[in-house]
């Protein structure tokens, strides 16, 4: 997408791709409402995983019909660099501080989300169903973010998207999950948590495609996002490690916060690809 979409709208473009995450999102969560109406729970988890396998097949699609963008094409009839030239000098820092940055982004979003169902529950005192509608409200928040962040990406900037809504997020997941509210505020707050816990990952394919050059562009988003991921999954796993000597609120509590001062650190440290031509 980065590399089809023109500068001025890239960050648009890409953005409201990466808006089909809440889509798919809500879908799920729908399907889990209905799944766990209709089948005991110790099966329901079941056959949410084997369902989770039919969007897989829309891969089958994409690699059929879409074509490879003109750009990628013409760069693999050059010198097409090793991926091991995403650790050179010219790059390291780089590749390094964005690979910092999916850390926070994507550790941030596991820890909050990953726990928040079984924070509603157990500290809410929610059922499994009865916790659908709040899910249902932070995920429209998540989806009007996405929306939002990819028109904040060419209006105000990458760096300044990643900084907003890295510090947004938060100051929204210490009120969600600590503040002493009743059930119904908790429901309203749901909105701008998703809307700022998910919004800044709408600039981060156009951000991630603007700071490394044509022939190593897919080796470093790769590496930079998947670091990101494989460190950032650790999160949730050490929310619920430390959640037995604390509150599940705190343990999401301080995870958040380490990622999401991990992020902004990194988006302020990396410089602005508003703008950039790719071809360049």
């Amino acid at each position: 997408m980065s590399e089809t979409i023109r500068p001025r709208y890239r960050g648009r473009a890409v953005g409201c791709v990466q808006s089909g995450w809440a889509l798919g999102w809500g879908s799920a969560v729908l399907l889990q409402a209905i799944v766990y109406s209709l089948v005991p729970d110790q099966q329901a988890w079941r056959w949410m995983f084997a369902i989770g396998f039919v969007p897989a097949l829309y891969v089958l699609f994409v690699r059929r019909f879409v074509e490879e963008p003109p750009l990628a094409a013409a760069a693999r009839g050059e010198s097409m660099g090793s991926i091991w030239e995403i650790f050179s000098p010219g790059l390291l820092k780089t590749t390094a501080l964005a690979a910092l940055l999916g850390t926070g982004a994507q550790g941030g979003y596991y820890a909050v989300n990953t726990w928040l169902p079984i924070f509603l529950q157990t500290e809410r005192h929610l059922t499994i169903v009865g916790s659908t509608s709040y899910l249902a409200f932070l995920i429209s928040g998540a989806f009007t973010g996405y929306l939002t962040g990819a028109w904040l990406a060419d209006r105000v900037g990458r760096r300044r998207l990643f900084l907003l809504f890295s510090g947004g997020a938060l100051v929204m997941t210490l009120i969600y999950t600590r503040a002493p509210v009743t059930n119904n505020v908790l429901w309203i707050l749901g909105f701008p948590l998703g809307f700022v816990a998910s919004g800044y990952f709408a600039g981060l394919g156009a951000f991630f495609a603007e700071l490394f050059p044509t022939r190593v562009r897919g080796s470093a988003m790769g590496f930079a996002y998947n670091f990101g991921r494989g460190i950032g999954a650790t999160f949730p796993a050490l929310v619920g490690y430390i959640s037995a000597t604390m509150p599940l609120s705190r343990a999401i509590a301080i995870f958040a916060t380490i990622a999401y001062s991990l992020m902004g650190v990194a988006a302020f440290l990396l410089p602005e690809t508003r703008g950039r031509t790719l071809a360049s």
